[in-house]
């Protein structure tokens, strides 16, 4: 049974928050401990700032590799000014540096096709100038990917999507990639291109 941190608990809101934020709580606990707690328990309540380290730790080596503002900005503007083949392969490319092998497929639900561990993805790059997406191409991509028994990755470069193909996209556990992840990902492909 895989264990799932509970979404608005202080750890995942501190995992999604800058790591520095949740060294300075953990700094802060053994700072009070050392300073209030008698002598003889000070280090056992000092540990009680493990988790917040910890966590911290992991945000760190999460947020390592993540462009910048100014970086996150310049990628999605260079995607959103390319050719729905050139992104394609752009994302590609990059997913081949996760250890993907990527398949360009010729359907209209689906441009891309991961597969890694035995594992399939259906990936979806529709480049829209609309500013809000619609359900219609989630439930296309997710009646692909059931068919195929694969999952489904929706990357959502320009827009927004309305608000039922949000709860749909929940729903049917189809991953959105937009903004921050999506330049984290396209980032991979460029500093090897």
């Amino acid at each position: 049974m895989k264990l799932k941190m509970a979404e608005n608990s202080v750890f995942a809101i501190l995992l999604r928050s800058s790591w520095w934020i949740s060294v300075v709580v953990g700094a802060i606990i053994v700072v009070l401990c050392l300073a209030l707690l008698p002598k003889d328990i000070r280090f056992v309540g000092a540990a009680g700032s493990l988790p917040f380290l910890v966590i911290g730790a992991m945000a760190a080596k999460r947020q390592w590799n993540q462009p910048n503002a100014a970086a996150t900005e310049a990628l999605l503007a260079q995607a959103s000014a390319m050719s729905s083949r050139d992104l394609q392969a752009w994302l590609g490319r990059a997913w081949q540096t996760e250890g993907y092998a990527v398949t360009t497929l010729q359907q209209g639900a689906a441009d891309l096709q991961l597969a890694r561990n035995g594992q399939t993805t259906l990936v979806q790059t529709k480049r829209s100038k609309a500013g809000v997406h619609g359900i219609e191409p989630l439930r296309a991509l997710h009646e692909a990917a059931s068919q195929a028994g694969a999952a489904s990755v929706y990357v959502l470069l320009q827009g927004e999507l309305s608000d039922n193909a949000r709860v749909f996209a929940r729903d049917q556990k189809i991953v959105l990639l937009q903004n921050l992840e999506l330049a984290t990902l396209l980032k991979k492909a460029a500093a090897k291109a």
